[in-house]
């Protein structure tokens, strides 16, 4: 059973969608700390403010229970900021399962031409960053038969920093974490449920996790 973390901030309908594409019907939305304990794999969506979104989690008190758990647990954009040290946004301490801190893009300190050579893929480089970019440098079986360099899905301003358990890298403006794995967690800056068939098996990898 795939437990999904209720807490007021996260798009369940692509969440559950991107699920049943993959063939998993078997899933609960709840904020329950027993059915969390008890789940084979918990998944913390989310989108929204970062301070707002740590705020719901602590009137739950899942700040502190989150980190507590033993199986495979997959953050997404928001879910996955929130599992890292702080964030700018707000200026918010989070669950500190990772071992870094969420930034705010920056684009305006770079002059235009520097902006428009660091990624041929983008007319421009703005903030949010949005749209299909490249995740390279993969590791860890969460991203098992996915292909260096695939495109996946992003909508975002603030970005988790490089660090020691970065398991997937992207370039926008400055490289950055796509995505992070530390032990039994997992997080993706992008949004694997909107992100086609290298979602769908990022999704399904998770899973056999």
């Amino acid at each position: 059973m795939i437990a999904i973390v209720n807490y007021d901030t996260g798009n369940i309908c692509s969440v559950t969608n991107a699920l049943r594409r993959v063939g998993c019907t078997d899933w609960v939305y709840t904020d329950d700390k027993e059915i969390l304990m008890k789940a084979d794999k918990v998944l913390l969506p989310g989108v929204g403010e970062a301070s707002t979104a740590m705020a719901k989690l602590a009137e739950r008190g899942l700040d502190t229970f989150i980190p507590t758990l033993t199986q495979p647990v997959l953050g997404i954009c928001v879910g996955t900021q929130l599992m890292c040290q702080s964030s700018e946004e707000g200026n918010v301490e989070c669950m500190g399962i990772f071992r870094t801190r969420v930034k705010k893009f920056q684009a305006d300190i770079l002059p235009e031409e520097q902006l428009l050579s660091l990624n041929s893929h983008f007319s421009s480089l703005k903030v949010p960053h949005m749209g299909w970019n490249q995740i390279t440098h993969l590791r860890t079986p969460l991203f098992k038969d996915i292909d260096e360099g695939a495109y996946i899905y992003y909508v975002h301003s603030f970005y988790p920093e490089l660090c020691a358990d970065t398991i997937a890298t992207t370039q926008y403006i400055n490289a950055f974490s796509g995505a992070l794995g530390r032990d039994n967690f997992f997080g993706t800056q992008f949004h694997p449920e909107k992100s086609g068939a290298v979602g769908a098996q990022i999704i399904k990898n998770f899973l056999e996790l």
